[in-house]
């Protein structure tokens, strides 16, 4: 028997799956990192210590199943895509990785949007629409481009004119730094997302890659050339020498011995961001197929197959992968509060475990017509409302612990729902079934109901962990250890489909659609 490593190296942590010749889960190994957080709420990951921890994982997943280490035939890579990282040529991290949740990159952000004026008077276009239409991504602090550029003015001595230190500069304040060209010629320093991070380690410093999914969330890569764009890099004072080479997804990345641990080295040969990986794993491989990962938050995309589209209804158009030289396009919505509403209830007291939402639920009054928004820090997908407020809303004197528990569970639904009324509108295609996965899936009560409020077949399946399984398909079809077709012809699971009352779910809808425009106003 021969296996292949999934490797997911997530916001929280990093597992090591061990996937058979038959592509199942024979074993995992979960390594927690430490969520370094300062007095401004700034978020970093010490990049030694995820690496570290990832050789640690996949030794230890090997050595507990009693897999002879021979046995690995390829490795798969997924990860956190916009965590962003700066290190020397060495292999030395320059400080720490900024996390994707991290904003202290909204400075340059809006000086970008606010003080550079000349491609406004070119182009009658502002630079947040050319940045849009060329990577298909909002002008955001949440992506890596901002984030290179504040990693290259505050914390890299090696950049010209750059690390500053990050302690004595106040971002916005006296002494801010003007956007300057890129650097041009050999830099002395790296730049890249958590993958190219690995990758560079893992291969002692031979490859300095990234795949095509990741490379498109950075907000540096043209969706249209599929190349690095020179005139953003510039915009953002990022060399473009620093950047790592864009494969495709189901590249040989390199070979690694995982620093001795094995005589003959093994394949790298499938990178893709999380969501990406995940997608992958659903087997949504063909146009107008969509998955929803419910997690903290949720990611929902839809497969537009090899056609560029651009939204206009609060989505993020990126690439899902790249496969022997032809791509996948994406529709994406992230919405910021799904599984961390039922967090939320167990702040409040309401729940001691999330095991305690279905009984609960099964209680409420299903006449109570309470909504929740879960705006607790505004709306994401497909709203984009920073200042819209958190609200309860058409609670009655009945209404109790059990309708608020039913209405912070149905606010989940909604959001997917609408995210999902966008991707039709953006691409004209009709969605009938959506495949999903991540813990809250578990309840039947949310997916029953997500099946009846955005009309779909939710198909639930019975695997776990698919940003590392779809990492570890990818590798396993590169090094020819599995056929395509024979891996995903058979799913196991549980499907939802619609059953609510027309007059009912209109009526919910409503209720809805009533106390989001109240949040916002």
């Amino acid at each position: 028997m021969r296996y292949v490593i999934g490797i997911d190296q997530s916001t929280q942590g990093t597992k090591a799956v061990l996937v058979d010749e038959d592509g199942k889960l024979a074993g995992r190994t979960d390594k927690k990192h430490r969520q370094i957080v300062d007095q401004r709420g700034w978020v970093s990951h010490d990049l030694e210590e995820i690496y570290q921890n990832v050789l640690a994982a996949v030794r230890e997943v090997i050595e507990q199943n009693g897999i002879a280490r021979e046995a690995i035939a390829a490795i798969g890579i997924s990860n956190q895509r916009e965590t962003t990282a700066a290190w020397k040529k060495d292999g030395t991290p320059i400080g720490n990785a900024i996390v994707w949740q991290c904003a202290r990159a909204k400075g340059i952000v809006e000086r970008i949007r606010g003080t550079l004026a000349m491609p406004e008077i070119r182009t009658g276009k502002s630079l947040a629409q050319i940045i849009e239409e060329k990577t298909g991504l909002p002008l955001s602090p949440y992506f890596p481009a901002a984030k290179m550029a504040w990693l290259i003015e505050n914390q890299i001595p090696e950049a010209e004119g750059g690390g500053r230190d990050q302690e004595a500069k106040a971002e916005g304040g006296d002494g801010t730094p003007k956007m300057r060209k890129a650097a041009g010629g050999a830099c002395k320093f790296l730049l890249g997302t958590m993958d190219s991070w690995l990758l560079y380690r893992l291969t002692e410093g031979k490859a300095h890659k990234t795949d095509m999914s990741n490379a498109s969330r950075t907000q540096l890569f043209n969706l249209e050339n599929l190349q690095w764009d020179e005139e953003l890099c510039g915009l953002f004072g990022v060399p473009v020498e620093a950047l790592p080479q864009v494969c495709d997804s189901n590249e040989i990345f390199g070979f690694t011995t995982l620093e001795g641990y094995w005589k003959r080295p093994v394949p790298i040969c499938g990178v893709m961001g999380d969501s990406h990986a995940a997608l992958f794993a659903q087997g949504c491989h063909e146009r107008g197929m969509v998955k929803a990962t419910y997690g903290t938050g949720s990611s929902v995309m839809v497969n537009l197959g090899p056609r560029f589209i651009r939204s206009s209804h609060g989505l993020a158009t990126s690439l899902a992968w790249g496969i022997d030289g032809t791509v996948d396009y994406v529709l994406e919505g992230n919405i910021n509060y799904t599984g961390a509403v039922i967090t939320w209830l167990q702040e409040l007291g309401l729940i001691t475990s999330p095991a305690e939402v279905e009984p609960a639920i099964a209680k409420a009054n299903p006449q109570d017509t309470t909504v929740l928004v879960p705006a607790f820090t505004g709306l994401s997908a497909p709203y984009w409302d920073n200042e819209a407020k958190a609200l309860l809303y058409g609670m009655s004197r009945t209404t109790g612990r059990a309708e608020l528990i039913k209405a912070a569970v149905e606010s989940i639904a909604f959001q997917v729902a609408d995210v999902l009324k966008a991707m039709e509108t953006d691409s004209g295609i009709p969605i009938r079934e959506l495949r999903v996965d991540g813990g809250p899936t578990r309840n039947r009560y949310l997916m029953q109901f997500q099946s009846d409020i955005a009309r779909v077949c939710v198909q639930v399946p019975e695997a776990e962990e698919f940003s590392a399984l779809g990492a570890a398909y990818m590798a396993g079809m590169k090094a020819g250890l599995y056929e395509k077709e024979r891996l995903f012809a058979k799913r196991e699971g549980t499907v939802y489909s619609e059953s609510m009352e027309k007059t009912e779910r209109i009526r919910r809808y409503a209720n809805w659609k009533q106390a989001l425009e109240k949040s916002r106003n």
